[in-house]
Formats: structure tokens, C-alpha cells, sequence
């Protein structure tokens, strides 16, 4: 299986017309100083900001002294419009000595802010992005580059940015230095200061089209079997990072033991309970997926059912007991139950409450739903 890294990744497909959208800006003669990369996970909003950052350190976008030497403002200066190619993009061969040089992070004019490892052993990161780790970035954007081209920064998830942070940027923003360019990666720009948003040109990124994350699916995980590709298409919802991660983790086999024991409520096998909860408990990977695939589970069949909708079938067997349980409580339970089983999984994240108890409180919150008169 092949791992994503934004920062080693040559293709990035379903994002055509954002590419097309930055290339015309370029062309225009006005290209921004800052710009604010969102949309779902794992889509490829990093990956396009390293596409963006590369087209931009490999000298494609021109030399500052074009229309870019900071005396433009915020967008830059006026340039002169250039014509663009029928198939122009940002995309560059892997063995250019620029991607080369970024993918081995060591291109001198290119910096990436982003959490902080916490733990060298499992790779788990900060929850926050601090003022340390922006403190010197005016005074790095503000350098001459030492290529003579342009200095570049990537803040990815900047929306995990603490409050001093996010102001030590802001002041970035406020006075763009020439020759620089701010690329903000965000899943959730409503989180960023508002003050921050307005100094950013918006790139929004959709979530992929059915059979473009099929394509990918195939390209990143060739031995799946022809229906577990068809069902993580439909988990992933529409992100490539997400499918991955779900292949990873034994999303597949999680999401159909749920539906499985679900499917046997309102008899709640114990043992069969016990085992899911002991493997989730010793096994990181696992608990994440399940964190997220069953509320998504309880999600998504609550929607069917507001909506009038026949169950999805993603899994054998899954649109029948969604059916079924639908049809032995009311829609306002199921709600209920939805909101108490993500919430349950939320704060065993967020605190590190016990794993296995928390398993077993969801799949008592649905069997007493479907107890209750």
C-alpha cells in the first residue's frame, strides 16, 4: 500500500478547474500574496499547495521585479496578461532537481508550519500549532531569497493555530512582505480569525467525484478486491486520504463486524462485544477507524430515514438492518443516540478515556434506544 505524503505526491486529480483558476490569476498579472487552501479531508488541499509552491520556487511564476516586488499590496501589481496553454497545470516531473529538493525538505526558500510531533514513537502530533512555531516567520518572509526567486510557506491545518499564533500571522498578513507567498491549509476555515480569511485569495476544494477516487483507489491500493473497492468509495466519501487511512486501519472488516452485530439487536451478543472491544483497546488504528465509522454509520442511516430514503448499501447486508432499525424506534431516538455515541467517542479522544468502555457504552446506547417504550 502506498502512502500519501502531499510533499512527495506528483498527481493530484478532480482539481483541474482549481488549478486553471490559480494559472489564470497568474495570468492576469495580479497573483496573491496569501491564499487559503479548504475543503473536506484528505482531498488534496496539501498536496495542491506543495504543486503551488513548487510551480512557484521552479521560477514559473515569474520574478518578483515582473509585477511581484511588494509594492502591489496585498495582490500584487499589475503584470502584463500572458496566454496559457489549452492543458497548462502546476503538475512537475518528480525528478526536477525543485521537487527533488521539496520532497526531500531542503529547498532553502520553502518553510512548512505545521503541529509538532509529541511523541516520537507513535508519530502523534500537538493538538495546537503555538506562537513558537510562527514566531520567526515575518523575519523568514521578509529575507532575500536565496535563489532570487521568492520565499514560500505552507501552514497546514492553520485552523489548529492558538489564538497568539494566529495573531504572530495576522501581523504577517497586515504588512505581506515582496516576494513572498502564504499558502494556508484549513479543513475548517470557519475556525481561522476572520481577519485572517479576508487577507486570503479562497481556493475551495470539493470532495472527488465517484469515479475519479475509484481511479485513485485502484492506483494506491492494487490488491483490493473489486467489491471492497466499490464499498470504501462509498465510506470514503469522496477523500482519497480516507480511504487509504480506512484500508489501512481494517476499515472494511470493522465496518461490516458493526453492521453485523448490529443487525443482531436487539440481542446483544456480549462476547462478540467484548472481543471488538479488547482489539480497539490495543490497537490505535482501529479504534480511530471505528471512532469515525460508527457514528458516520448512525449518521448516515438517521439522514435515510429524515429523508424518506431507502438505506444506502455500502456493506452486504447493511441496507436491511438499517432498515430494521429504523423501523423500531422513532426518528427523534435515533438522533438521540447518534449524537451520544460521536460524543462518546469525541471525549475518548480528547481525554484518553478508556477505549474498550467506550465501545461498549455505544453499542449499549443503540440496544437500550431499541429497549426503550
Amino acid at each position: 500500500m502506498m502512502e500519501l505524503s502531499p510533499r512527495t505526491n506528483p498527481e493530484l486529480l478532480g482539481h483541474g478547474d482549481v488549478e486553471r483558476e490559480i494559472l489564470e490569476t497568474q495570468a492576469s498579472g495580479r497573483i496573491g500574496h496569501a491564499w487559503l487552501i479548504s475543503g473536506p479531508r484528505g482531498v488534496g488541499k496539501a498536496t495542491l499547495a506543495y504543486r503551488f509552491a513548487r510551480h512557484i520556487l521552479a521560477g514559473r511564476l515569474g520574478s518578483p521585479e515582473e509585477g511581484e516586488n511588494g509594492g502591489g499590496g496585498l495582490f500584487g501589481a499589475e503584470a502584463p496578461p500572458i496566454q496559457l496553454a489549452p492543458d497548462a497545470g502546476l503538475g512537475m516531473d518528480p525528478e526536477h532537481p525543485v521537487f527533488r529538493r521539496v520532497a526531500a525538505a531542503s529547498h532553502g526558500d520553502l518553510r512548512v508550519i505545521e503541529r509538532a510531533i509529541a511523541d516520537e514513537k507513535t508519530g502523534r502530533r500537538k493538538t495546537e500549532i503555538v506562537v513558537g512555531d510562527v514566531r520567526d516567520l515575518a523575519h523568514f518572509m521578509g529575507m532575500t531569497p536565496s535563489e532570487g526567486g521568492w520565499r514560500v510557506v505552507i501552514v497546514d491545518e492553520a485552523e489548529t493555530m492558538n489564538r497568539n499564533a494566529a495573531n504572530a500571522l495576522l501581523k504577517v498578513l497586515e504588512e505581506p512582505p515582496g516576494r513572498a507567498m502564504l499558502f494556508l491549509v484549513s479543513h475548517n476555515p470557519a475556525r481561522l480569525l476572520p481577519t485572517i480569511r479576508s487577507r486570503c485569495r479562497r481556493l475551495q476544494l470539493r470532495a472527488l467525484e465517484d469515479d475519479v477516487l475509484a481511479t485513485l483507489i485502484t492506483r494506491h491500493l492494487p490488491d483490493l478486491a473489486a467489491e471492497d473497492r466499490q464499498s470504501l468509495v462509498a465510506l470514503a466519501e469522496g477523500s482519497i486520504g480516507r480511504a487509504i487511512d480506512l484500508a489501512g486501519q481494517g476499515g472494511l472488516d470493522l465496518c461490516r463486524e458493526v453492521i453485523s452485530m448490529l443487525g443482531a439487536l436487539p440481542r446483544l451478543d456480549v462476547t462478540r462485544l467484548h472481543t471488538l472491544g479488547d482489539k480497539v483497546a490495543r490497537d490505535d488504528q482501529a479504534f480511530s477507524a471505528l471512532a469515525d465509522l460508527f457514528p458516520w454509520w448512525l449518521a448516515r442511516m438517521t439522514r435515510s430515514g429524515a429523508l424518506g430514503q431507502p438505506p444506502a448499501q455500502v456493506i452486504t447486508g447493511e441496507a436491511e438492518v438499517a432498515a430494521r432499525l429504523l423501523g423500531a424506534a422513532p426518528l427523534d431516538r435515533w438522533i438521540e443516540v447518534w449524537e451520544k455515541v460521536g460524543s462518546l467517542f469525541e471525549r475518548a479522544r480528547a481525554v484518553h478515556l478508556d477505549r474498550k468502555q467506550t465501545v461498549l457504552s455505544a453499542f449499549l446506547a443503540v440496544e437500550q434506544t431499541l429497549g426503550r417504550t
